[in-house]
């Protein structure tokens, strides 16, 4: 008897596709819907309709005409024309883009505190809602990663390299802040700001939007891998027009702008730490581009080899990380001091975080809020459009709730470990005198070498030096490795979810995010004009991350419904099955 109530639920649902195939073909939308008929009733109904439009397709991968070219050609001429113009008007550029910044950081600041905010609360209401619930992937599905696995590859591919060299002399930069210096001691305060500027919301911004990815790839099994798909639920028909059509160009203009500036961030850092490892003479732009090479040449091969490789390639990444971060605090001989410092930073973080993330500058007496807190949210809103993708496409089988929170546990995490080691180790040289580093930054005006001048206070500095140099490396490797497989797969008119892009079109984005800083390195002006356009490229992201969010949790409550209809359903065909008996 249940395995009649079975086939005629099947004929039901069958019957509910041929429906919505037939509404698709009066809408001139066949296709579209061939594609949902095959997701939802299998071979046989392959096999009626597929056959009759693309039989032809080996199902294997795309074709050429799958190509999106317009998606990504546009916005990387677009940024070739800038990067030429910053380089015939380096000057004139940096005034203007510096206006631009200057209005928006000055007249729309709770424009961008306000989004911080609210993603960050929205987190906190999805994961404990019944929306947390959802499963991205089918409701019985197990993690394919286990938490260490996907931990390492979410963290290495949501922070580069940047974070190791942050970790060591942020708190100088803060220290030298007026504002910074009016709140209190220098032990308390510059720890402070390193962790909130690096904590709570920028991850809160990764994770809602890996969520919403998630649910679009793993649960809808929507094969347009785009920004704008995430926007279906409230954009409609407009998504296949002007409107995602614009969301997506944006998206990959912002991917290629943030990934071409990120590099002038802790490269010259590496170039100082190899003069002092081989003193061979280089110039730091030469030992820049061999560093730009040989990180190409890692991540490409990471990409490659697929996920595997990707997740190879962050597990021993993370290795190197902590064992970095275990030599400093064992070696340093200051680990009580760390834990000690860090932990009170911690607290008072957590006690003053809504003070700081509302704090706007009202009368215009120290400009902070725009010099460091909108700064920082719109540099992570750039970041938002690869790695909350990659995040999602990682974590099928989780829930979204163990998503959001495991996000947060192993990401916030890892980073206050960093911040915390790394920079309190920096700070006792300067508390406890062994060291002026504030008086060396300010001599040598160069963060670069003061943090070069620190780690040399260490037992065996030249160890110190390969390890961290191996961890920059790889952390660069690991986050541009998962960037061009995101970009690979921007590529594409339509994949289905769970097939990767060619290897030939992830090799073409590994070599293509390369060169374009390999090209910058030319003109330190055109770096820091590229950087500005990547953060004036924030102000529209942040309404693109909104749209996505408001998307998210209108199709997330729709499916909800859903399946508890369908439950019903199911109940009533049981019913009647033992009715009838």
């Amino acid at each position: 008897m249940e395995k009649a109530i079975k086939e005629e639920i099947k004929e039901e649902i069958k019957e509910e596709i041929k429906e919505e195939i037939k509404e698709g073909i009066e809408k001139g939308a066949k296709e579209e819907f061939i594609k949902e008929a095959d997701k939802e009733s299998g071979e046989e109904s392959k096999n009626k309709i597929s056959k009759e439009t693309s039989g032809k397709q080996s199902g294997k991968e795309n074709t050429k005409n799958s190509i999106d070219y317009g998606i990504s050609g546009i916005p990387l001429c677009i940024l070739l024309l800038l990067c030429f113009a910053f380089f015939l008007f380096p000057e004139h550029s940096n005034q203007i883009l510096s206006s631009i910044r200057g209005f928006l950081g000055r007249e729309f600041s709770v424009y961008y505190l306000g989004i911080g905010l609210f993603i960050f609360l929205l987190s906190f209401y999805i994961a404990f809602s019944p929306l947390g619930n959802i499963v991205l992937g089918e409701p019985d599905e197990k993690p394919k990663y286990s938490f260490f696995t996907w931990g390492s590859m979410m963290f290495t591919a949501g922070l580069a390299a940047d974070i190791l060299f942050y970790s060591f002399g942020e708190w100088i930069l803060y220290a030298n802040d007026p504002y910074v210096q009016s709140l209190g001691k220098l032990s308390d305060w510059s720890s402070i700001y390193t962790l909130f500027h690096w904590g709570p919301i920028p991850w809160g911004f990764y994770l809602v939007l890996a969520a919403a990815f998630g649910f679009m790839l793993h649960v809808r099994k929507r094969s347009r891998q785009k920004y704008s798909e995430a926007c279906r639920a409230i954009l409609g028909k407009h998504t296949d027009g002007l409107a995602g059509r614009g969301i997506d160009l944006l998206a990959v203009f912002a991917l290629l702008a943030g990934t071409a500036t990120t590099f002038s961030v802790a490269t010259p850092l590496m170039s100082e730490i190899i003069k002092k490892l081989l003193p061979n003479g280089l110039s730091t732009r030469e030992l820049t581009l061999i560093i730009l090479i040989a990180t190409c040449v890692v991540y490409t091969f990471a990409v490659l080899k697929g996920m595997d490789g990707v997740s190879f390639l962050a597990k021993l990444c993370t290795w190197l990380f902590y064992a970095l971060l275990l030599y400093i605090f064992f070696g340093s001989g200051v680990g009580s001091f760390i834990v000690k410092n860090g932990m009170n930073a911690l607290g008072k973080m957590i006690e003053h975080f809504f003070s700081m993330a509302t704090y706007t500058d009202p009368l215009g007496e120290n400009h902070f809020p725009e010099n460091w807190t909108i700064f920082y949210w719109a540099y992570w809103m750039v970041w938002c459009v690869a790695s909350p993708f990659f995040i999602g496409s990682i974590s099928r089988g989780r829930t979204i709730r163990q998503t959001i929170m495991g996000g947060y546990i192993f990401g916030i995490g890892s980073t206050y470990v960093s911040f915390i080691v790394l920079g309190n180790f920096t700070l006792s040289l300067e508390v406890f005198h062994k060291l002026p580093v504030l008086q060396l930054y300010q001599e040598n005006g160069s963060l670069y070498l003061t943090v070069v001048k620190m780690l040399e206070t260490l037992p065996l500095p030249g160890l110190v030096f390969i390890l961290l140099l191996l961890t920059m490396i790889a952390f660069y490797a690991t986050s541009f490795d998962s960037i061009a497989l995101v970009a690979a797969q921007y590529s594409y008119k339509s994949l289905p979810e769970g097939q990767e892009p060619s290897r030939k079109v992830q090799g073409f984005w590994a070599i293509l995010l390369i060169l374009l800083p390999l090209a910058l390195v030319f003109s330190e002006s055109s770096m820091v004009n590229l950087q500005s356009v990547s953060i004036i490229a924030a102000f529209p992201i942040g309404l693109v991350i909104l749209l996505i969010s408001l998307s998210f949790l209108k199709d997330a409550k729709a499916y909800l419904l859903e399946v508890e209809e369908q439950g019903k359903r199911e109940k009533r065909e049981i019913f009647k099955g033992v009715r009838k008996e």
